[in-house]
């Protein structure tokens, strides 16, 4: 049986009534007041505490750039497309304008009124220009003269000079000059340059002035001869998404190219300015900009507070989290100094690996280092999505194929924000011989797998990777996720399929253990919350995603609910389910985990329950629309016994969190868990891949626990 949209739905909400979904938009941003209570939490170290305000302003700026740009375009066209949840267009605009308004209130308050205190008590201080002495400011004078004024170009707006183009989220000041001679009064905008610190050290190595206010207190050099009056700092989001019409594209490459130039001049969705500014200078910016009054975003503390990354990478060990270093997973271990030959492991067993607990370098990129260095290699072939910048699978991907090699990479050329880099190793991999393909049309590539095609004594095999987690070593090390080495025959063949579907024409829709979308995972996972339903009370579903929206499987889930089933979602960010309502979700339960190491795994569980069947998934996937019906997205099978144990220790753990663990209300509102056993999911796996790296690789695997 699989559920569809209009499958029974309980004695609950129906379908078309209000409250049965969550706001999407609003979800993202009860996600982002979750950061902000780890940016004020006590028990956090201080600058982690700084890493969290810094995120939350930049997944801010992200969240105007795409969803607030999405839905200004909506209201423009006369869109009367309503969300799942009832709201139109501008009712969201309308809602969102109220709590970023909150959002950014509680942002200054703990940014001006608890870190800047804790952090100058801690002998790091973020100093304001007005607060130096006459030796400090001599010093940055100095610094201005040398290294800021030179690339400074002021911009003076008259009849001879247009209002200049203020590009997308870049630091500036709004001043405001007089002329002494004709009593004029004129406005000027001076860039902060954005390859320059954003806050400039003082010698002592302690203190920290922001940028703009240095070139602030030196604007009459910048003025020779005038009266330089009011000025304040501002910036300005755009809206970034692109517009790719890719069925009139000749070239992926160039398009994407030219729809990136053309993202710098993006409509303008909101203007942030010091609250001190005058209504004439604000009343400008919006007039110019051509945005209303309500997009406009007043902040006390400093302009973009991601610029407190800087602060973060402070050397100061005592005001971190304790530095963790990954270990080499178990199976991997070097045996009397002797390198492991990670073909014959993954011939005799599965290796499932857990980052950044264990390492991506010894295990991943070993993978395909030594891949790229075995004679017997034929072929590799591999997604990137995203990666870092030092790459050493690119560079093992380069070194395969001038060793000969057959190598295919496909690299997302529409990875948000990741374009241009894409489009740079893309370049650097055709150049050295590398079938490069750019996806499919209308789709994303966003599945994380790799495919190596082996000669040996028996015959030609294939090894794999299927991970949940981009190809990045930067992003391993700060991201939680799960990947699956295996050279399982089965595995093997479905991957050699799906990489002929993207790179070769071809409409496979069936794998034989694979799960794909967009050809056949939304129907999978219906399939399997629809047998958990007719299991009833003896079924059993835990879901661990990063974000849920889709309608459909939500509807699923309360059907199943309404039959009896125990679900438990463990949803970091986005989630339009709601859970605890009586007659439609009694039996659901809804948690976020929100801590040191950014929670990004996808796991699947269904049933496993006294002994009944159990299904066990990992992938790339998250329930989302655009996962399942608008990405290629990869979920792969775990069905080795001990791999299917140290997954359910796994989530036995995300479920019995009581440190960093919010929980999600009948009502739609998250509320912090309260610390009773002081659980931390994250630390637990710190302490258990100590373990295993010290011991046999069975070690760290216990029973699970009958409520899973």
């Amino acid at each position: 049986m699989v559920v569809q949209a209009t499958a029974p739905l309980g004695s609950g909400l129906s379908q078309e009534q209000p409250g049965r979904y969550v706001n999407r938009e609003l979800s993202w941003l009860d996600f982002g007041a979750r950061l902000l209570d780890l940016a004020e939490d006590g028990s956090l170290p201080l600058l982690e505490r700084v890493k969290f305000l810094a995120i939350f302003s930049q997944g801010l700026d992200e969240f105007f750039q795409v969803r607030v740009a999405g839905l200004k375009d909506q209201v423009a066209a006369g869109a009367r497309v309503r969300s799942p949840d009832g709201l139109s267009a501008m009712e969201q605009l309308t809602e969102i304008r109220k709590r970023v308004a909150s959002l950014v209130r509680r942002q200054d308050a703990i940014f001006l009124e608890g870190l800047v205190p804790e952090l100058a008590s801690s002998g790091v201080r973020l100093s304001d220009w007005s607060s130096l002495d006459a030796q400090d400011r001599q010093y940055l004078v100095g610094v201005f003269d040398d290294q800021v004024f030179p690339v400074l170009t002021p911009l003076a707006v008259d009849p001879g000079h247009p209002f200049p183009y203020i590009s997308n989220l870049s630091l500036n000041l709004a001043v405001m000059v007089g002329d002494p001679i004709t009593g004029q009064q004129r406005f000027a905008r001076v860039k902060v340059p954005p390859l320059l610190p954003r806050f400039l050290v003082l010698p002592d190595a302690e203190r920290f002035v922001p940028l703009e206010q240095v070139i602030a207190a030196r604007l009459d050099v910048l003025f020779p001869e005038m009266e330089v009056g009011a000025h304040y700092a501002f910036r300005v989001t755009r809206n970034a998404d692109l517009a790719l019409e890719e069925d009139g594209a000749d070239d992926l490459l160039e398009a994407i190219e030219e729809e990136l130039r053309r993202r710098r001049f993006g409509r303008a969705v909101r203007l942030e300015i010091d609250a001190a500014a005058t209504q004439e200078i604000r009343d400008l910016l919006a007039r110019e900009l051509d945005l209303a009054p309500d997009d406009v975003c007043e902040t006390r503390a400093p302009v973009d507070l991601g610029g407190l990354w800087a602060v973060h990478g402070l050397d100061r060990p005592d005001l971190h989290e304790p530095t963790w270093v990954p270990m080499t997973p178990a199976a991997l271990v070097p045996r009397d100094e002797e390198p492991v030959d990670i073909f014959a492991t993954l011939r005799e067993r599965d290796v499932l690996v857990h980052h950044p607990y264990d390492s991506f370098t010894a295990s991943v990129e070993a993978f395909i280092d030594r891949a790229a260095n075995d004679p017997d290699v034929l072929a590799i072939k591999q997604t990137l999505y995203r990666t870092s910048g030092d790459s050493r699978i690119v560079a093992s991907l380069i070194q395969a194929a001038e060793a000969g090699k057959q190598v295919a990479a496909v690299v997302e050329l529409k990875a948000r924000f990741d374009e241009q880099a894409n489009i740079a190793w893309a370049r650097a991999l055709e150049e050295a011989g590398v079938h490069v393909v750019y996806g499919l049309v209308g789709l994303k590539t966003h599945n994380k797998s790799a495919l190596v095609v082996r000669r040996e004594p028996t015959g030609i095999r294939r090894y794999c990777h299927v991970g949940t987690g981009n190809y990045n070593s930067g992003t391993a090390r700060i991201y939680e996720d799960l990947g699956l080495l295996t050279a399982d025959p089965e595995i093997g063949a479905d991957m050699g399929e799906l990489f002929n579907y993207l790179t070769g024409y071809s409409r496979q829709r069936h794998y034989r253990k694979l799960v794909v979308s967009p050809v056949g995972l939304r129907d999978e996972i219906l399939k399997l919350i629809a047998a958990q339903a007719d299991e009833g009370s003896t079924g059993r579903i835990v879901i661990k995603v990063n974000g849920l929206t889709d309608p459909q499987i939500i509807d699923a889930l309360y059907y199943a609910s309404d039959r009896g089933v125990p679900i438990d979602l463990i949803v970091r960010g986005i989630c339009c389910l709601r859970p605890g309502v009586a007659g439609l979700s009694e039996m659901i339960k809804v948690r976020s985990i929100v801590g040191r190491f950014l929670e990004h795994s996808r796991i699947y569980r269904f049933g496993g329950v006294d002994g009944r069947p159990l299904r066990l998934l990992i992938g790339s996937a998250d329930l989302m629309e655009r996962n399942l019906d608008r990405r290629v997205e990869t979920l792969v099978p775990i069905e080795d016994p001990e791999l299917q144990v140290r997954l359910g220790e796994v989530l036995e753990l995300c479920l019995e969190d009581d440190t960093n663990t919010w929980a999600l209300g009948p009502d739609g509102g998250w509320k912090r868990v309260s610390r009773t056993k002081g659980v931390s999911v994250q630390a637990r796996l710190q302490e258990m891949a100590k373990l295993v790296r010290r011991s046999a690789p069975a070690a760290g695997v216990h029973r699970l626990s009958p409520g899973l």
